[in-house]
């Protein structure tokens, strides 16, 4: 198997990826959403979240829940730049109190699984003195690093809104601002979902071409790789190709993180084994323990 070689083809060489998880580490699941999230259903409970992961074999799972800010502090960048709002917005705050109960209980249900408490910092580079107000009254274990939204018109647009304008555009733009969110931001230890905006590429995500932004692509694995960083393989965006992965290895990437981003306890999880594949593919390998990154 090359270092070239693509999710696609990785999937024609492995007839039953189930069968192989025995033969095999399972990596922790560090991006799992529940009810607490303000886009996920009342029905994603922590408890059937870690039944799924025990199921599969995963060692642990992160409970990432979204922190998004509608209103945010005047000491923020976000301010500095004259963002007024989110456009069409129904992000929500998390309830802390419910989380951490809920956190409790399944830890105490599941001793056999490692459970940790986490957030998915939506733009944190924007928003530094909201998160970190945040994370003063609520300390969590794992923190992703997400960019979700683009600045358009003094307003925060998702960005699938806008690559309908202009999708080649759109992307080189997303790819730089992760770099700056890399570069100005210290606070999430993983950096989630890199190509976030082919789940929304129009005509379809088999028309994107990841050739065409490798450059942009390598220089947010530079930015990562310097900052000592992980980056996520994230399963429930278009899984990244042997390729990508392999770029930011190249560009001195130290870790990777397994993340299935599920919205619905069955997705916890999901396409592990081919992730797996793909990551050792591009010369990654188990980490120090069954809990940690795996790492080159």
């Amino acid at each position: 198997m090359t270092a070239r070689t693509s999710a696609r083809d990785l999937w024609a060489t492995v007839e039953n990826p189930q069968a192989m998880a025995h033969q095999r580490q399972r990596p922790p699941d560090n991006h799992v959403h529940t009810h607490w999230s303000w886009d996920t259903a009342d029905s994603s409970t922590m408890r059937r979240a870690c039944e799924k992961a025990i199921q599969l074999g995963l060692p642990s799972i992160a409970f990432t829940e979204h922190l998004d800010f509608t209103v945010w502090d005047p000491d923020d960048r976000a301010t500095d730049e004259g963002l007024v709002e989110r456009h069409a917005s129904r992000h929500a705050e998390i309830d802390v109190q419910g989380y951490f109960a809920e956190l409790t209980e399944v830890r105490e249900r599941f001793p056999e699984l490692r459970i940790l408490s986490g957030v998915e910092t939506g733009e944190p580079h924007l928003f530094g003195s909201s998160v970190a107000a945040y994370l003063r009254d609520a300390p969590v274990d794992r923190v992703l690093g997400s960019l979700h939204s683009l600045s358009h018109n003094g307003k925060l647009y998702g960005v699938g809104h806008l690559l309908w304008n202009d999708e080649d555009g759109t992307m080189r733009r997303y790819l730089a601002e992760l770099v700056d969110m890399i570069e100005s931001s210290a606070v999430f230890q993983v950096l989630a979902h890199v190509d976030f905006p082919r789940r929304y590429w129009p005509g379809g995500t088999h028309r994107f071409v990841e050739k065409d932004y490798e450059e942009e692509y390598r220089a947010v694995f530079r930015a990562l790789a310097r900052s000592g960083r992980a980056l996520e393989i994230n399963t429930s965006s278009p899984l990244a190709s042997a390729d990508q992965i392999r770029w930011f290895y190249e560009e001195g990437g130290e870790a990777v993180s397994y993340g299935s981003d599920a919205h619905n306890p069955s997705a916890v999880g999901q396409k592990f084994d081919l992730a797996v594949d793909v990551v050792e593919a591009a010369g990654f390998r188990p980490g120090r323990d069954r809990f940690d990154f795996w790492r080159r």
